[in-house]
């Protein structure tokens, strides 16, 4: 497909909730415009026909003043690349809505909202986001989180220490969630412990979704459960305090879940491609890297191939027999 010419959204303005990705509430977006300084020449990027520069920050539990930060980084964008960015916040559906319907060019986006990107709008993750709490630098752990006191062992296998959680109450994160929910099924599912996401009640005596990971991890605190899975970044504030941190223990993780990344539609033209991802990368210079630390706690930008990096969340989805 050729660039087309973007027309700016107002703030606001609420996008359609995509086919077939669960959310709990339509995204609305806003949008503020960075000019780029006067002084600058303006790179090839016009000359190819894209007149201004759409990205996407989805809002995330740990980001707070997030649409003047998305701008500071639209305003750094729009420096390097000689042409206005748009800085629009709403949430993944939102985002990758955007994308399909050709009113966004570049979106931040979790993993299973990147596979719908892809099926959507054509539009692939080359940038994945590195953040001192992920324990595989661009990958994390899918975590089932105990109390502390809890009689619930780590046993020398997966096999045996999920086997405990037979007849248990669990806490998952939502329906939708990646590693609250996705991938720990599939893990059930590969132990044959269940045979989908439909017949959980058959393996657990009670099943809770907390909707967050704060909440998830509070029923464990309360009694409420004996069990929460969770992203292992969320053992840490602002998710939960040190003091509920304290009361919790990790009784087994699921390694090499995809960290967050950054899409870019199939519209832009592989050079205006790699200037907006060479762009990108210079956020992590350290003159520039509290642009990106402020944003999602991201420490660093790195490369990645999209179908590689989602592997694990793609298979987890077929595993657990659910649509993407």
């Amino acid at each position: 497909m050729s660039v087309r010419k973007k027309s700016l959204l107002g703030a606001g303005a609420a996008f359609t909730v995509l086919t077939g990705l669960v959310v709990s509430t339509v995204g609305t977006m806003q949008a503020t415009i960075a000019n780029p300084t006067t002084n600058q020449q303006t790179p090839r990027l016009l000359a190819q026909g894209l007149k201004t520069l759409t990205i996407v920050f989805p809002s995330r539990a740990d980001s707070t003043d997030l649409q003047n930060k998305a701008n500071a980084v639209g305003a750094f964008l729009s420096k390097e690349l000689g042409i206005p960015v748009v800085a629009q916040v709403g949430d993944d559906t939102a985002a990758v809505e955007a994308l399909r319907a050709n009113r966004a060019d570049v979106a931040f986006l979790s993993s299973r909202p990147a596979l719908k990107a892809k099926q959507l709008a054509n539009a692939s993750l080359y940038l994945a986001e590195v953040r001192s709490t992920y324990s595989g630098r661009y990958t994390y752990s899918s975590t089932f989180v105990v109390p502390k006191n809890s009689p619930l062992k780590t046993q020398n296998s997966a096999k045996a220490t999920l086997e405990q959680l037979r007849g248990k109450k669990i806490a998952f994160t939502s329906p939708t969630s990646g590693s609250g929910f996705i991938i720990p099924v599939a893990e059930l599912v590969k132990q044959k412990f269940v045979p989908n996401r439909d017949r959980l009640d058959g393996f657990f005596g009670q099943i809770s979704y907390g909707g967050n990971y704060s909440k998830a991890l509070q029923a464990v605190v309360r009694g409420q459960a004996d069990v929460a899975v969770v992203s292992e970044y969320a053992l840490n504030p602002p998710y939960i305090t040190a003091q509920e941190k304290n009361q919790l223990r990790v009784l087994h993780k699921i390694t090499g879940v995809p960290a967050h990344g950054i899409a870019i539609d199939d519209d832009v033209p592989t050079p205006t491609r790699e200037k907006i991802i060479n762009a990108l990368l210079k956020l992590n210079k350290s003159e520039n890297n509290k642009l990106l630390r402020d944003l999602y706690n991201s420490t660093e930008l790195v490369r990645i191939n999209h179908d590689r990096h989602l592997a694990t969340i793609r298979d987890a989805l077929q595993i657990a027999g659910i649509e993407p």
